[in-house]
């Protein structure tokens, strides 16, 4: 028989994160742990705020649900929880580590401290000041990928900052990417606001970009296109992936706006299963992708990194999004550790 308790827990930023859609200074998770008596198996549900599609007020309620469901057929109903991809993802990683008790989530190199993920260093919005001192940061801990969250600050003090790294790197030292979080252009964008996006993403193609996550909000398709068309340096599709679960709708949406890659984060795209799902129709598409985390705890990290290491590896080469756990003052202990440019497991 079945049990599963879940625990409710905040986490407190050591500082402030800004996101796309506003500052977090805290964040909250739920906790789902299945056990039988002799094994358990644990999950974090961690929804975002004004992002994730399934942040809604009753979701401790939908929550036990679909716990009390996996109670009692010990099976996941994949098709229920489409439209609730961070329930998904913690249940997901719950019932698997449940069944590989107490062994590995994914039996990988990754996962046996063998190898490391490489990864970006991430430079949160902020103050030219906090930007520029954040980027020198990662640049000396020996990041040869640096990710930019753009959009908060004035945009020539932006292309400053770009303009300082590639002053000391060039493009094959350190790659350069940047998240827009839809900063070029809102839902009313108009013909002119799309040619400002184009101007914009002119100006940025000449730091040798790797690429821009997400230049204009998300539900402009043919904007996106155009954008994915026309634009100098290649778009990745974030946001624009949010919400959209059925598998029907996520081959439109890639075969209509064809962006270089998209950007994966089991929490707000549907789950392990989801990600899976949206790696094979971009495959198809000839669009290439990456994974990343979104502001969960350790717990949820380890979950993605070993995720991450079965979908894409062994042998990673392309830098993924997986730095968060360093975030929280209160963070759980989980055995990861950042060695220079890379995310390792340790035994």
């Amino acid at each position: 028989m079945l049990k599963i308790s879940i625990q409710e827990r905040v986490l407190h930023f050591k500082q402030p994160a800004g996101t796309s859609r506003g500052v977090y200074t805290t964040r909250k998770s739920w906790f789902v742990e299945l056990t039988d008596g002799e094994r358990s198996g644990i999950g974090e549900c961690a929804p975002l705020p004004d992002l994730s599609c399934d942040a809604i007020p009753n979701y401790s309620e939908v929550l036990r649900h679909f716990c009390d469901q996996l109670e009692q057929t010990g099976e996941l109903d994949y098709e229920a929880l489409r439209p609730y991809p961070s329930m998904l993802f913690g249940l997901e990683t719950a019932l698997r580590s449940f069944a590989a008790y107490p062994s590995l989530l994914f039996d990988t190199p990754f996962s046996r401290g063998e190898e490391g993920i490489p990864i970006n260093g991430l430079v949160w919005m902020g103050s030219y000041e906090e930007m520029l001192q954040r980027m020198e940061q990662k640049l000396e801990q020996g990041f040869r990928c640096v990710k930019l969250k753009i959009g908060a600050i004035d945009f020539e003090k932006e292309l400053d900052l770009l303009r300082r790294i590639r002053e000391r790197f060039g493009p094959r030292e350190v790659e350069l990417r940047v998240d827009a979080n839809g900063a070029f252009g809102g839902l009313a964008a108009s013909p002119s606001g799309v040619d400002d996006a184009l101007y914009k993403l002119e100006l940025l193609s000449q730091y040798a970009l790797h690429s821009i996550e997400q230049p204009i909000r998300a539900g402009q398709w043919a904007n996106m296109a155009e954008l994915c068309r026309d634009a100098p340096l290649p778009i990745a599709l974030d946001e624009e992936l949010i919400g959209v679960n059925d598998p029907e709708a996520k081959r439109q949406l890639l075969h209509i706006i064809k962006p270089a890659y998209i950007v994966l984060k089991p929490s707000l795209h549907g789950g392990m299963a989801g990600c899976r799902e949206w790696i094979r129709l971009a495959r198809e598409e000839g669009i290439g992708s990456w994974m990343t985390s979104a502001l969960e705890s350790n717990m949820g990290l380890n979950a993605i990194a070993q995720f991450c290491s079965d979908v894409y590896g062994p042998g990673i080469t392309m830098p993924q999004g997986l730095g968060t756990g360093l975030l929280f003052t209160d963070n759980i202990p989980m055995p990861l550790e950042i060695r220079g440019n890379a995310l390792w497991r340790v035994q």
